[in-house]
């Protein structure tokens, strides 16, 4: 039986990158004095890597080798990493990044059925908390069983250990989980740990190699507002609800 939903963030619960990530970076790098401008495009490619940490050194080893030749480079990396998330905070709580389409209400309906919620990305804590709050409600964090963010985990996506980590704190098997993802990396790391997934393009994602995935469509869906299907099947739906994500999980089982 399906037991448990766990959601990816950035790009799945709400279109953080673009309008969120990518603009804290670029007034974290002009705070501290550097010149780097992380465009809409640059930043589509940056994403191939996960983890704000992981790419700012990538973006350095490309376009400004000597940032690397300082001595302190990890704690550098890290304060400019510490004061983006600071300027991401601040555009979640003045409610800047809304919830995608479909999102708040299956969340309420997973609820509702007494299914266990659960997150697994690789952004920080923080992040996910306040976004949250911010868009679902003061005491949204206590509906969702384990948070799985950040560093808890070596290994970013697209391994898998962030969703194993997941399962293990939840004590169920990938069999009773489904995951919700947007990205190439967090499908392989969801397939990685065995769990069916749903993906939900992002404007980032498009093009992504979603082979794998139960669907891949535009978002979830509301009512008056139906999704665009990429690839699958939605059994005749317009919109993701349970009874949907109930009937893709058990068509997934039935195959293994």
């Amino acid at each position: 039986m399906l037991e448990a939903l766990i959601f990816d963030v950035d790009g799945t619960l709400a279109d953080t990158e673009r309008d969120g990530h990518r603009p804290a970076f670029n007034a974290a790098f002009a705070e501290a004095g550097l010149d780097w401008v992380w465009d809409a495009t640059l930043y589509g490619e940056l994403l191939a890597v996960t983890g704000g940490k992981e790419r700012m050194r990538f973006y350095a080893e490309r376009h400004d080798r000597d940032f690397l030749l300082q001595p302190d480079l990890d704690a550098r990396i890290a304060a400019l990493h510490a004061a983006k998330t600071r300027h991401y905070l601040a555009l979640l709580e003045a409610g800047g990044i809304p919830l995608l389409p479909g999102v708040a209400r299956l969340i309420d309906e997973a609820r509702d059925a007494g299914l266990r919620l659960a997150i697994a990305t690789t952004t920080t804590p923080e992040n996910v908390t306040t976004l949250l709050r911010a868009s679902l409600a003061p005491d949204a964090v206590s509906w969702f069983e384990v948070i799985g963010a950040g560093d808890v985990v070596p290994a970013k996506k697209p391994a898998p250990d962030i969703y194993l980590w997941v399962l293990r704190k939840l004590n169920l098997p990938a069999s009773a989980g489904f995951a919700l993802e947007d990205s190439g990396n967090g499908l392989k790391a969801s397939l990685g740990a065995g769990l069916p997934t749903l993906v939900t393009e992002s404007e980032y994602s498009r093009g992504h190699d979603f082979a794998g995935a139960v669907a891949v469509l535009s978002d979830l869906g509301e009512p008056g507002w139906p999704c665009h299907v990429r690839r699958g099947d939605m059994h005749g739906k317009a919109r993701v609800d349970l009874e949907l994500l109930r009937a893709w999980h058990q068509e997934c089982i039935s195959k293994k």
